[in-house]
C-alpha cells in the first residue's frame, strides 16, 4: 500500500473520533505551549542582560583595583587602588592594539543648578569615554584632551540630570556646582536607560578626569580604566599586554589590580539566566512526556477498538509493516498537530506575558522548530509500541474478537 493510501486512512481513523483526538493531543498542545512560552520568557531575560552588557561598548576590558598589602595586612578586592593616570597613559603609548583608553573615577555628590538640587554620580573620564561605551551626544559637545591637560571645569550630563535641574530651560551653557565648585555645561547625552544593575545610567556628571582628580576627589588614584581593543580577537593578546606593562610598572610587586573584559562580564551576568532558561524548558518539558504517555494510552485503545478491522486487512493481504505504519502515522499525526497548535499557543502566551507584566520575551525560532521536532519524536516514541502490537495481531484470533 502507497504511503498516500494509509496516510488518508489514518486521517480517517482520527476523524471518527475528533473529541478524543483533540483531547489526547491537548497534552503535546500543553507541553510545547509551555516549553515555547518559558523558553522565550528565559531568552528575553538573557537577551536584556547581553544588551545592557553591550551598551558598556565594544570589545572594552576593564582594570579595577586589585587587594595590596601593607605592614602585613591584607586588603580585600578593590578595597584600595593604585591605579594611576600614568598607568592609563602607558596602556594607551605601549599596548599594541588599544583604540581608546579612559581613566575612571566615580563619586557621589550633591549637586546645584537652576535653583534646584540632585544628588548624582559624577565621573571623571577621558574625551574618549563616549566612543568607548559608544554613548551620543544629544546636545552639545563631549570635552576635549586640551580641557583634561588644563584642568577645566567643564562638564557633559545624562539625560535625568538635565531634567532635574533644568526641566524648563536649556542646559547648554549653564553653571552647575559640584561641591561647590562651578562647571559649565557644554553637553547632554543621549538616553542611556538602566544597566543590569538596575542602576540609571543617565543619572550622572561626566567631567574631565583631572579635573576630577583636582578639584572634587582631591585624590592620586583611580576607581578603574576603561580599554577599548581594536577588535574582539585581539582582547586575549591585549589583555595580557596591559597585565604584563603594569605589573612591571609596580616593578615585582604582588599584582594589585585585576582585568576583565567585557566577554567575561555577560557570561557572569548571563550564566544565571541561562540556568533559569534551562530549569524552565526542563519543567514544561515533563508535560510533553505526559502528553507521550496520553497519546500511547489512546493509542492503545484504538489498537482494542479495531482489532477486526485489523484482522481484516491482514486477511486480504495487508503486511503486518503496513499496519504498524499506519498507526504510527496516526500516533505522528496527533503529536506534531498537538506541536503546531503549540507553538501557536505558546508564541500568543509569551507575548501576553511581555505585555501583562512587562516581561522581556524572545521567541526563538530554533527553539519552536525543537520543540515541534521533539512532539513528532514524541509521537514516534509512544505511537511505536502500539503500532507494533498491532502488526502483530494474528488475523485468526483477530477475526474472531467481539
Amino acid at each position: 500500500m502507497r504511503i498516500s493510501s494509509t496516510f488518508i486512512i489514518s486521517l480517517r481513523a482520527l476523524r471518527r473520533n475528533v473529541l478524543r483526538s483533540s483531547l489526547t493531543a491537548l497534552g503535546i498542545i500543553i507541553g510545547v505551549a509551555a516549553v515555547i512560552a518559558m523558553v522565550s520568557i528565559g531568552n528575553g531575560a538573557k537577551n536584556q542582560v547581553e544588551s545592557q552588557i553591550a551598551s558598556l561598548g565594544q570589545n572594552v576590558i576593564i582594570i579595577f583595583p586589585g587587594s595590596s598589602q601593607a605592614g602585613g595586612v591584607r586588603s580585600g578586592w578593590g578595597s584600595r587602588s593604585t591605579l594611576t593616570p600614568e598607568d592609563a597613559q602607558a596602556i594607551a603609548r605601549e599596548v599594541p592594539g588599544v583604540v581608546a583608553v579612559s581613566p575612571e573615577l566615580r563619586d557621589r555628590a550633591q549637586v546645584q543648578a537652576n535653583g534646584l538640587n540632585w544628588n548624582t554620580q559624577v565621573q571623571g573620564e577621558s574625551p574618549d569615554y563616549l566612543g568607548i561605551r559608544m554613548w551620543e551626544i544629544a546636545d552639545g559637545a563631549m570635552f576635549t584632551e586640551q580641557d583634561v591637560r588644563s584642568y577645566a571645569k567643564v562638564a557633559v550630563i545624562g539625560k535625568t540630570v538635565a531634567t532635574q535641574l533644568f526641566p524648563d530651560a536649556d542646559p547648554i551653557g549653564q553653571i552647575i556646582r559640584i561641591r561647590n565648585i562651578p562647571f559649565k555645561v557644554t553637553g547632554v547625552l543621549g538616553p542611556k536607560g538602566f544597566n543590569f544593575f538596575g542602576q540609571d545610567q543617565d543619572d550622572t556628571i561626566i567631567i574631565p578626569y583631572s579635573s576630577h582628580l583636582r578639584r572634587v576627589s582631591r585624590r592620586d588614584n583611580l576607581n578603574s580604566i576603561l580599554v577599548q581593543a581594536v577588535t574582539a580577537d585581539a582582547i586575549p593578546m591585549i589583555q595580557e599586554s596591559l597585565t604584563d606593562l603594569l605589573q612591571q610598572r609596580r616593578q615585582g610587586r604582588d599584582p594589585d589590580f585585576t582585568v576583565r573584559n567585557q566577554v567575561e562580564l555577560a557570561e557572569a551576568a548571563t550564566a544565571t539566566s541561562k540556568t533559569m532558561t534551562s530549569l524552565l524548558g526542563a519543567i514544561a518539558g515533563v508535560s510533553l512526556i505526559v502528553g507521550g504517555i496520553g497519546i500511547m494510552n489512546i493509542m492503545l485503545v484504538s489498537v482494542t477498538e479495531r482489532t477486526r478491522e485489523i484482522g481484516i486487512r491482514l486477511a486480504v493481504g495487508a503486511h503486518g509493516s503496513e499496519i504498524m505504519l499506519q498507526f504510527l502515522i496516526e500516533a505522528v499525526l496527533l503529536s506534531a498537530l498537538g506541536g503546531s497548535i503549540g507553538i501557536g499557543l505558546g508564541i500568543g502566551a509569551s507575548e501576553l506575558m511581555s505585555r501583562l507584566n512587562g516581561w522581556p520575551t524572545l521567541i526563538s525560532s530554533s527553539a519552536a522548530i525543537i520543540a515541534f521536532v521533539t512532539s513528532a519524536a514524541v509521537g514516534v516514541f509512544f505511537g511505536y509500541y502500539p503500532a507494533r502490537k498491532a502488526a502483530q495481531l494474528d488475523p485468526i484470533d483477530a477475526l474472531r474478537y467481539e
